[in-house]
């Protein structure tokens, strides 16, 4: 299971462009509201999450996604159960993906330290310990995804998917949407 964490102020198109590619891939895939149901995004869209926080089951995760957007890293880093679940997750062996602002929660929590990362350009600073990449779409390290922007939802979302299952996926997935 795929759980993407959506708080108050997430970015849309962050959060939805990967959601879309891993359930097109036919990837189990919940959108949980970290501070309720109905979540509202960065730019006004209301988005009514699959579950809440308290109702994700943690024995069936492989892949914990933090889309970025001021107000949802900021609600992401309030919340001591979405921290304990990045958490969870890591230490766990599963993958741990963030984009945008979302990878300096995960810079907080020490999971990026010592690994290759990526963040939304003048985020640098939250990033800990991480060996920056610019001028890239999305990095993996292990079981560390990040990604630059909103720009850069789609590639985000195809390193998710080709994460889960494999290139070829990950691949008919993109000619899929025609992307160029």
């Amino acid at each position: 299971m795929v759980y993407v964490l959506l708080g108050t102020g997430f970015e849309e198109t962050e959060a939805i462009a990967p959601i879309d590619l891993l359930r097109r891939a036919e990837i189990p895939t919940l959108t949980v509201g970290v501070d309720g149901k109905t979540v509202t995004g960065s730019h006004g869209i209301p988005v009514v999450a699959d579950i809440e926080l308290g109702q994700m089951d943690l024995t069936q995760l492989e892949m914990i996604v933090l889309p970025g957007g001021l107000g949802g890293v900021a609600t992401a880093r309030k919340s001591p159960e979405a921290l304990d679940a990045l958490r969870f997750a890591w230490d766990n062996g599963k993958f741990v993906a963030a984009i945008c602002a979302g990878p300096t929660v995960l810079a907080d929590i020490g999971i990026t330290d010592g690994r290759k990362a990526t963040c939304y350009p003048g985020c640098e600073t939250g990033m800990g310990n991480a060996s920056i990449v610019s001028d890239t779409a999305c990095v993996r390290d292990g079981k560390l995804i990040t990604g630059t922007s909103a720009g850069c939802a789609i590639p985000f979302g195809l390193a998710l998917v080709e994460a889960l299952k494999g290139k070829e996926e990950a691949d008919r997935v993109a000619r899929q949407i025609v992307i160029r």
